[in-house]
């Protein structure tokens, strides 16, 4: 029973991260269309988890092709090394 206890509790805590990690940054309005774009992040200037981190502020180095930073839609196409992770609606 313990190891069901335990991958419950788990299940639900990668639920919960996964439901706040496209949670919309603070400059952004409702209505913004907003986007995660990787590959130009500043070491520890990233915006959440990547290479094995879940937290903001942790990218080891400039320009990591797997940390990201929020933008607003269009942006991210026009920086040298930009790549769209996922884009959404401010709610």
């Amino acid at each position: 029973m313990k190891g069901k206890k335990q991958f419950i509790f788990t299940s639900a805590a990668v639920l919960a991260l996964g439901g706040t990690a496209m949670a919309a940054p603070k400059w952004a309005k409702k209505g913004d269309t907003i986007q995660k774009c990787k590959g130009i992040a500043k070491a520890g200037k990233n915006d959440c988890g990547a290479n094995g981190h879940g937290c903001a502020g942790q990218a080891k180095k400039d320009n990591d092709p797997n940390e990201w930073v929020y933008m607003p839609e269009g942006l991210c196409d026009k920086v040298t090394g930009g790549k769209v992770l996922k884009t959404k609606k401010v709610q």
